[in-house]
């Protein structure tokens, strides 16, 4: 596992590579952008409509914060998804240099199977940060307990998510079941780390 990502580290300056990591990054960066403009139109109207106006610019410029702080700690949740997008071209260049026979057997991802690993994944991140809702209440009281919980939990989520980006190109739907299993010990701290990378402003852009 850490050949592996070592070599992904070594290639990552290759075009494909790179403009995937441009769209992917631009995309998410979007998805932001639009989510702040929405949210300080948002807090100005029910300023406007509940008569604050005097606070209506502090309200807006708290509101944009909140989006800022809300992007570093959602980042990856919509990262994740985007780079699925586009995920079988940093596979294939990564496959065609390193790995040139299982290059010649993939089977590239189509695009209604990307987009439905993309959403599997943010589903899975939604549902299981719900359920993980109690626990992050009862560790509050402790220092590191909340942060803990979150690496633990995006490790297997991106563990899960890394893994089958790759395996969608070689195995069939119970054989990528069954290798899943198996290699969830494995996967899980490939996603402990890339989680931490998460957490990195900046570094986290290329996290994915």
């Amino acid at each position: 596992m850490f050949r592996a990502l070592s070599l992904t580290l070594a290639q990552i300056g290759d075009t494909a590579i790179l403009l995937v990591i441009a769209k992917s990054v631009a995309l998410t960066l979007v998805i932001f952008a639009a989510l702040g403009v929405a949210a300080v139109f948002i807090t100005r109207a029910v300023v406007a409509a509940y008569g604050w106006g005097d606070d209506a610019g502090f309200a807006a410029a708290a509101a944009g914060l909140a989006v800022v702080v809300g992007a570093w700690l959602l980042f990856r949740a919509v990262a994740i998804p985007v780079i699925g997008l586009f995920a079988d071209d940093v596979v294939a260049a990564i496959e065609a240099r390193h790995y040139p026979t299982a290059a010649q057997i993939a089977r590239p991802a189509t695009a209604p199977l990307s987009v439905r690993l993309a959403v599997a994944s943010l589903a899975r991140l939604i549902l299981l940060n719900l359920l993980a809702v109690p626990l992050y209440a009862m560790l509050l009281f402790t220092a590191i307990g909340p942060l803990i919980l979150f690496i633990a939990i995006n490790a297997l989520l991106l563990g899960r998510d890394l893994g089958e980006m790759v395996a969608v190109r070689h195995l069939d739907t119970e054989a990528r079941k069954n290798w899943l299993r198996v290699t969830r010990g494995q996967r899980a701290l490939m996603g402990a780390i890339v989680t931490g990378i998460f957490m990195i402003p900046i570094i986290n852009l290329i996290a994915p």
